[in-house]
């Protein structure tokens, strides 16, 4: 579980708890309003459904759990494994890469070592490698646009609620002051939900989800070119140094002083 995800969401809530309570003395009904929830949710739920296709939607509780779960492997963890089936490799030869295939939970390092022990020419190696790349790339796109849609699009629909909201309270200046109040209450409030969604769910979710991404596409990289160097039978710590050209230099510092 990614701890900073879940650490950020309950301190949004917790604040967004503890100023409404402050606000309202405690009456937290005033800030729900009924036809603003349906305008600003009903609006962004046809948002999606327009701008977005149902199979990638049926892919929305994946996008949330990518927010909440990093079971990818970090720059180091990958520098190390790659340094250690290369120390194998050049030691015990390629085929003894065999039985370490089997235990590697991801499926993109396995594939390309499979390929490499089964004697596969580095083109076509590389070639699918890169075009695994190019497939995840596009899934992840569309986890980022299902939360960039909603960043846009849901302050619009609280703004229309709003809009409407306000029309009904000029209809009926000089009336009934608890109609007037009532309108004035969806304008606000619909426009709150809107703002909330957009800033405090969506945005920070869809950066999370973009930052994931390119984290996913370096460790891609850097297993990549490991492998292409394993099959070349490079010597381990070249391969090593292949892959200490993707982190930082303090990182690989601090790598170089713990080996």
């Amino acid at each position: 579980m990614d701890k900073a995800s879940i650490a950020g969401s309950l301190i949004g809530i917790a604040a967004c708890i503890l100023v409404m309570y402050m606000a309202s003395h405690g009456h937290f009904e005033m800030f729900y309003s009924e036809k603003g929830f349906i305008m600003v949710g009903g609006g962004t739920v046809s948002v999606l459904l327009m701008a977005m296709p149902i199979e990638n939607l049926k892919c929305v509780p994946g996008y949330v759990k990518r927010f909440l779960f990093n079971k990818g492997l970090s720059a180091t963890d990958t520098v190390r494994l790659m340094s250690t089936l290369s120390d194998k490799a050049r030691r015990d030869g390629i085929l003894a890469l065999e039985n370490d295939i089997e235990k590697i939970e991801d499926p993109f390092l396995s594939k390309g070592l499979r390929m490499a022990v089964d004697g596969t020419d580095e083109e076509i190696i590389e070639t699918t490698l890169r075009l695994e790349v190019m497939a995840m790339q596009e899934r992840h796109k569309a986890g980022k646009k299902f939360f960039d849609l909603i960043k846009v699009y849901a302050p619009g629909y609280g703004l229309v609620a709003t809009l409407i909201g306000q029309v009904g309270m000029f209809g009926n200046l000089g009336g009934d002051i608890q109609t007037l109040g009532h309108m004035l209450a969806i304008a606000v409030v619909a426009t709150m939900y809107g703002t909330v969604l957009a800033n405090a769910v969506a945005g920070p979710m869809g950066d999370k989800l973009a930052l994931r991404s390119s984290e996913e596409i370096l460790s891609r990289e850097m297993m990549l070119q490991g492998i292409l160097s394993i099959q070349a039978g490079d010597n381990p710590r070249a391969t090593q140094e292949k892959m200490l050209a993707f982190i930082p230099n303090t990182v690989r510092r601090n790598m170089k002083l713990a080996a």
